[in-house]
């Protein structure tokens, strides 16, 4: 069987519950040949983010550019992209390689609250990454950041999915966990919504599930399924991943990557 090719863009979480991590196994279990281009390493652990290294631009083309002379991607996903500069860079190279099945997951802060993203990044992010993405992946605070509004309800969430929609993402996902009540995801494809629901899981806060979502929908896709059996996909994946958490640490549970999704794609 050929595994289908899936590319993260992003940090290095040194406890291994989210970042560049948590996607490469995320792949994996869902039959994917990861790899990857890191964008920063972290000192961290299940209680936080103790400091962060930028890798320099140049050289986070450079992975880019040796994994497409090689194998080439089926799809991308990116992650942790803490300032302007390297934001612009992966903007670029996904551009020069036409790469379509792009999953952009605009992290911004990390569970405890560190910001993962600075100066002008936001700026750059929505003019020049999500209009690239097939599908971008915020939960309520990024969506709130990047629609420019509050979000309390489900028709907070679709009016936010329009709102970053018109940016230019072909897909939107705005993640609903940070509300109360069951855990719902709405999916805007630019002509109407999809809802998908989970019972909220009633356990400590998780690490690293946006990582492991938005990766696990770039594998989906990569693997011919639509966005919606994509998403679809993602959501039994992780809600699996989150009911066999675990803690090993002082801090926030890790997720389990070791559960297939339900959907076939």
């Amino acid at each position: 069987m050929k595994l289908v090719r899936v590319l993260t863009i992003a940090g290095s979480d040194s406890c291994g519950g989210a970042g560049i991590q948590a996607d490469l196994k995320t792949i994996m279990a869902l039959g994917g040949l990861g790899m990857s281009a890191i964008t920063a390493l972290t000192a961290q652990n299940t209680s936080g983010i103790q400091d962060i290294y930028e890798i320099p631009p140049e050289f986070v083309e450079k992975q880019f550019a040796s994994v497409m002379a090689d194998t080439g991607v089926d799809a991308a996903k990116t992650g942790m992209l803490t300032n302007t500069a390297i934001l612009r860079t992966v903007a670029g190279m996904i551009r020069r390689y036409g790469i379509e099945k792009v999953v952009v997951d605009p992290v911004m802060a990390a569970k405890g609250g560190e910001a993962l993203i600075r100066g002008g990044a936001r700026e750059a992010l929505i003019s020049e990454l999500i209009p690239l993405a097939f599908v971008v992946t915020p939960n309520i605070p990024e969506a709130e950041v990047l629609a420019e509004m509050q979000i309390t309800s489900t028709a907070d969430m679709e009016k936010a999915a329009k709102i970053i929609y018109r940016f230019g993402a072909k897909n939107v996902v705005v993640k609903g966990g940070h509300l109360t009540g069951d855990a719902v995801d709405i999916l805007f494809d630019g002509k109407k919504f999809h809802q998908f629901s989970s019972p909220r899981i009633d356990k400590m806060e998780t690490h690293g599930t946006g990582c492991t979502f938005s990766a696990a929908i770039a594998t989906l896709l990569a693997k011919g399924g639509s966005v919606s059996k994509a998403v679809a996909g993602a959501k039994a994946y992780i809600t699996q991943a989150i009911k066999t958490s675990y803690s090993t640490g002082t801090g926030y549970r890790l997720i389990t990557h070791i559960f297939p999704a339900s959907s076939d794609e």
